[in-house]
């Protein structure tokens, strides 16, 4: 089997799971984030059947964090970040995300979407590989994948390109990730 095939093989397993999981868990996770003061934080607005981050973006607002969620551009290019706050403006874009109206800004440590991960760090996302290229083009950026717990598998399949996190957040903790 192709990693491509192993990679579709297993976004059908994750929303498979996904689909049992309760989206509201995710109010827990504000409980279990504590990121440095002040700093510039990208989150995303969940999509239907993803862990509800809003209760967390809210949370790191209140913090004094300034928050960014993300535009999504035309396929093989980088996310760009646009500043929110509660009340502004949101958009719908493409794939049904929603996107402030704000100023354009670069987050100093991101909050990233995954339907599956392990513990080396490695996501396994919708497969456009916007977040890839993103984390690409801002090395030393921190990423934090975010999602449900049960959506752990033992090795996600994936390749060189494949951007590694920092860390993951769920309802249950957060978990570190250790470099060889």
């Amino acid at each position: 089997m192709t990693l491509a095939e192993r990679k579709t093989l297993a976004r059908k397993t994750a929303l498979a799971i996904r689909a049992t999981c309760d989206p509201s868990v995710g109010g827990r996770l504000a409980e279990h984030l504590i990121l440095p003061l002040g700093i510039t934080v990208s989150a995303f607005w969940p999509l239907q059947g993803e862990i509800d981050t809003r209760t967390l973006i809210h949370a790191l607002h209140t913090r004094g964090h300034q928050i960014l969620l993300p535009e999504t551009p035309p396929r093989g290019h980088p996310l760009i970040f646009r500043r929110w706050t509660p009340g502004c403006t949101m958009r719908t874009e493409r794939f049904g995300t929603l996107c402030p109206e704000g100023e354009i800004g670069v987050p100093e440590t991101m909050l990233v979407p995954f339907l599956a991960f392990d513990r080396t760090g490695r996501r396994l996302g919708y497969g456009g590989g916007y977040y890839d290229r993103t984390l690409a083009a801002l090395p030393g950026v921190p990423a934090i994948g975010v999602g449900f717990a049960a959506l752990e598998v033992d090795a996600v399949p994936a390749d060189d390109y494949d951007a590694r996190l920092d860390a993951i957040v769920t309802e249950t903790g957060v978990i570190p990730i250790e470099r060889d």
